[in-house]
Parts: C-alpha cells; structure tokens; sequence
C-alpha cells in the first residue's frame, strides 16, 4: 500500500467517563473487560510486544499489537482487521490517553492512524458505536446486548 492512499487525518474521538482513568484503562487491557462493551470474545497479552485477538461481533476479528503500556495514561496498539487487504491486522496503530479530570472522571482520547482512505468510515462509525459503550460499562452501568453482533 503507497502512503498517498493513506487517509491525511487520523480518527480521532474524546469521551468522559465517570470512573478513574486506572480503572478505565483496564478496558482496553484485560480481556474480561473488554467483553462487557468491544468484543464477543477476547484473548490479550498486555505487554509490549504482546499480542491480541477480539472477536468485536461475530463477523469482523480485530487483531494486532501492543506498542506501548503505561498504566494507567496511556495505550499504544497496532489494529486491523482479519481476512481483509483494506486493513489487515496490525496495519493501523491506535493510541489512548486517559486523563483524570477531577471528580473521578476520566477523559479518554482515541486517535487512531494509518488508516486507508476506503477504510476510514467504517472504523469511525465502528468507534463512535463503541465507545459510548464503553462509557456505560467503565461506571458500572448496563450495556445491553450489541445490536451489531450476531447469534
């Protein structure tokens, strides 16, 4: 893939969330968590250098890297997609920061890079769905079933 096809602008997305950023931050970390509101089923190794598999819901398998851990501040992965050439795993690379603004708030940034053109939309829409979710389940709150994932 040449870098011109390449989107110019990375992703990216902010969201508070009513819990502290340690605790925010294990949703991205630990597979237990990231099933209450990413991923059917999730298998993780959270250390640099370590890998991770999400099944997001029956249909589409996240997979890639960690880059970077620094608990609780900041994640560093790389991302994509299996059995696809727009965006294959680890092809991508998304970083989060976790922010503590007081009152036990946490204020979460996404920016996700890397990304062709043809597959921005998808990936944008796929973390405005989500991440609203993970704001329900980082305070506790219900998610409900995906409406995205299949039986």
């Amino acid at each position: 893939m040449t870098r011109d096809k390449l989107s110019p602008e990375p992703i990216v997305r902010e969201i508070r969330v009513a819990a502290p950023p340690n605790e925010v931050f294990r949703f991205f970390t630990d597979p237990d968590k990231m099933v209450l509101w990413h991923a059917r089923s999730a298998w993780m190794e959270a250390r640099r250098g370590g890998e991770f598999r999400i099944d997001v819901n029956g249909r589409n398998t996240a997979r890639g890297e960690f880059i970077e851990i620094d608990p609780p501040h900041r994640v560093v992965f790389s991302w994509g997609w299996e059995g696809t050439t727009q965006l294959p795993p680890g092809s991508s690379r998304v970083e989060i920061t976790f922010a503590d603004i007081g009152g036990g708030e946490t204020l979460v940034r996404l920016v996700h890079s890397g990304i062709p053109e043809e597959a921005r939309a998808g990936n944008a829409s796929g973390w405005d769905h989500y991440l609203p979710r993970l704001k329900l389940a980082a305070c506790g709150q219900p998610v409900g079933p995906d409406p995205w994932a299949i039986a």
